[in-house]
């Protein structure tokens, strides 16, 4: 089940709330309801992998009692490095077995054959937010959570069950037990759902349709210079409306139920470098690999070898988090080159003219752009392809009749897009806080947004989340 569907709008979340509300008056009993409607939601794409979900919450919560019944240090260790082991064992079974025997067959020309291994749904997420409390136990930054169902509701909770945020178990954990919602939050809930809807349905979705048929033409060879950027930007709005979208709709669910998740997205396509990019990027995530790799590697402050390696390792990482295939482990490999000569460096701090600052930031949005195009392309070749005729190499001239139907059919989409990457949603949203003719201006316009997203959902111009396979 997906958040932008008629399902789950008109039904599932209806009747979750129903019983949160109405027939349930203690928290803890309607944590046993949102973790029975969290296990109904996965299973219902995912009815066989909701017991692998499960395994993992019961091995996890296991070895968080283990660690917090053991003073021994070499125990402990021995504890958490099961409990790494048995997480990342489950995470490389599933999503990169594949992966890596095709590289083993290629290398040694060998034959092997393991069939097919489907890829569960939102694994990734679910295995850092539980990896997330066994160290942060064995840290002692978190306490051991003694009640199961507690702990997996903290992994399980549907709104950030698939794609994210991760959300850590330190920053939930009071809210599990103690947690209230006012008239306002709920509101605040149900407009930021709505934003994150619009952005999906209205933006993301119709996105797609530009970049699918111009990565298609990629495959071909068959793109002008204008075709190429049109692709390329269709996709790098695509991917910021459907993922931010995602983010938006379960920061606004979470309101909803009385839980604060922190922020995911912060307009990075505002960046001044690569480096805030990623700052502004997947906020989660960074932070993740921020506490639980580039820290315990020494994090900046060591010489400048030590700092290479630690950037490395995390763009290493943060490439193979994103994909079982080569072009991924490229990606994140290209960001930490970057970010290093940013590092090392110190470029974008020194920058103090206007002139400069702007082209910096021009050369940072073509970075990125270019980085989805190798991110959403079918290869390695379609995406250099594709880069190399955005700059007229190989492309079929400067303009096709594809690229004029195109801006003329979606050019309102595109200004959309652009627009929305800005505050501007922000400054609405405080403005609606403050003044009575602006909130009920405001309210009209999500009412607005949220039926012709609906009305969108219904002639089915619907597409999966990207970062579902994730």
């Amino acid at each position: 089940m997906v958040f932008s569907s008629i399902t789950f709008v008109f039904i599932f979340l209806p009747l979750v709330l129903t019983g949160y509300y109405i027939f349930l008056r203690k928290t803890t009993w309607r944590n046993y309801w949102l973790l029975a409607a969290s296990l109904v939601f996965y299973a219902w794409g995912e009815p066989l992998y909701v017991f692998l979900m499960l395994f993992s919450i019961a091995c996890n919560y296991f070895l968080g009692l283990w660690l917090g019944c053991t003073p021994n240090k070499r125990l402990r260790q021995l504890i958490l490095i099961l409990a790494v082991t048995l997480n990342l064992g489950i995470l490389f079974y599933f999503k990169y077995f594949d992966f890596f025997i095709r590289t083993v067959n290629s290398a040694f020309h060998l034959n092997l054959n393991v069939g097919s291994i489907p890829l569960p749904i939102g694994i990734s997420f679910f295995t850092f937010q539980a990896l997330s409390y066994v160290i942060d136990v064995y840290r002692g930054t978190a306490k051991v959570q003694k009640n199961p169902c507690h702990l997996a509701l903290y992994i399980a909770f549907f709104p950030q069950l698939i794609a994210g945020p991760i959300v850590r178990y330190n920053s939930i954990e009071q809210q599990i037990v103690h947690r209230t919602v006012s008239l306002d939050t709920f509101q605040e809930g149900i407009f930021r759902f709505i934003q994150g809807f619009g952005k999906k349905i209205l933006l993301s979705n119709v996105m797609s349709i530009t970049a699918e048929r111009f990565f298609a033409l990629a495959g071909q060879r068959e793109l002008s210079v204008l075709s190429a950027w049109l692709g390329a930007l269709a996709y790098t709005f695509q991917i910021f409306f459907d993922f931010s979208g995602y983010s938006d709709m379960a920061i606004g669910l979470g309101k909803m139920f009385g839980f604060k998740f922190e922020e995911n997205f912060r307009y990075p396509y505002l960046s001044r470098s690569i480096s805030e990019f990623w700052n502004r990027w997947h906020i989660s995530l960074g932070h993740w690999f921020r506490d639980y790799v580039y820290f315990p590697l020494g994090g900046s402050r060591v010489g400048k070898g030590r700092l290479l390696r630690n950037l490395f390792v995390v763009w290493l990482l943060t490439g193979i988090w994103h994909g079982a295939a080569w072009q991924f482990i490229f990606w994140g490999i290209g960001y930490g080159v970057i970010i290093s000569i940013e590092k090392l460096t110190n470029l974008p701090r020194k920058l103090q003219s206007a002139a400069s600052i702007f082209a910096y930031r021009v050369f940072t949005l073509l970075v990125v752009v270019c980085g989805w195009v190798l991110f959403g392309s079918s290869g390695f070749q379609n995406a250099f392809y594709q880069i190399g005729a955005m700059f007229g190499i190989g492309a079929v001239g400067f303009c096709d009749t594809l690229a004029i139907f195109t801006i003329r059919e979606y050019g309102i989409y595109f200004l959309l897009s652009a627009i929305f990457s800005t505050p501007l949603c922000e400054k609405i949203n405080g403005r609606i806080k403050k003044n009575t003719v602006y909130y009920i201006g405001g309210t009209a316009v999500y009412m607005a947004i949220l039926l012709l997203s609906i009305s969108f959902l219904l002639i089915d111009a619907h597409n999966p989340f990207i970062y579902f396979n994730f």
